[in-house]
């Protein structure tokens, strides 16, 4: 599942560090009257994120196509899950009329997993794609794709569309990938992710949660594996229980702890590394086009 999942709090005291304020300023004033003028679906808003605020204003929003029901059932996310709907033809235009409305400057897509389709819904985010450049030439793209099951042709179809940004999310260390993400597979993954690099997409970006009972050296051996797939980009945040029929936080890690992976991680390589407990998929999204 590699949706942007933002978690209602855990009921148990946060660290003061993850403590934040609600959005303000004129720009997320108009934007929020835009979005529940027109009913636009941002996954921003329906995650209560912490950084919409922040995005906003920057004008960077997150949108999720493909139905808002998932047919995997990951341990640590809040998306419905179970039997989709019927696909929405008209989605790639909503979504690009939402993209204009707000004008958004880049735009992250995201998606449901859709292993109920024999195309995984792969046919839709390329129409969604050229919907997006038809009507907002000037938007640039990021794009949060699932695994496909690894399936070459449905990848290709991203590739052909050439998002700016390709981002596909590991999640977890791969001691704990089969409890935490139950149907995905830690190393099809990475395949999925150097595959996109091998085959002409400029930018690849990853994220990975932590608090789920990791430890410091499983944490740097993923990031060692994504570079070892030239992987560009990699958030690191902090999860969040969405429910009690989630999994539970098992520790919340220090700032301190995230600017040790941030340093470590562009030591290692990477183009840029977002580590903090808010840091989401698309956080500070704009900056990994620099």
């Amino acid at each position: 599942m590699n949706t942007e999942t933002i978690a209602a709090p855990v009921r148990t005291p946060k660290p003061k560090w993850l403590r934040v304020k609600l959005p303000t300023g004129k720009k997320y004033t108009e934007l929020r009257s835009l979005v529940d003028k027109y009913d636009l679906h941002t996954i921003c808003t329906s995650g209560s994120c912490p950084n919409m605020g922040e995005c906003w204003s920057e004008g960077t929003a997150t949108f999720m196509i493909l139905g808002n029901v998932c047919t995997r059932s990951c341990g640590f996310c809040g998306v419905k899950t179970g039997r989709p709907d019927t696909l929405d033809w008209e989605e790639p235009e909503k979504v690009a009329r939402s993209i204009k409305l707000m004008d958004i400057k880049h735009a992250v897509v995201t998606s449901v997993d859709r292993d109920d389709l024999k195309d995984m819904g792969s046919i839709m985010w390329a129409e969604t794609v050229k919907a997006i450049r038809r009507m907002n030439p000037n938007t640039t793209l990021e794009t949060l794709i699932p695994d496909f099951q690894g399936n070459e042709r449905n990848i290709d179809r991203i590739i052909e569309v050439s998002p700016e940004v390709v981002s596909h999310n590991m999640e977890t260390v791969k001691r704990l990938t089969r409890e935490v993400r139950i149907q995905a597979q830690y190393e099809r993954s990475l395949g999925v992710l150097k595959y996109l690099k091998d085959n002409g997409i400029k930018r690849t970006k990853s994220g990975i949660m932590l608090g789920l009972g990791e430890t410091e050296e499983e944490v740097l051996q993923v990031m060692r594996d994504l570079r070892s797939a030239n992987v560009d980009i990699v958030t690191i945040g902090q999860y969040l229980q969405p429910s009690k029929k989630h999994l539970p936080v098992k520790q919340f890690i220090t700032p301190d702890q995230f600017k040790k992976y941030e340093v470590l991680g562009l030591e290692m390589g990477f183009r840029h590394v977002e580590s903090g407990a808010l840091v989401r998929s698309s956080y500070k999204a704009q900056k990994h086009l620099l």
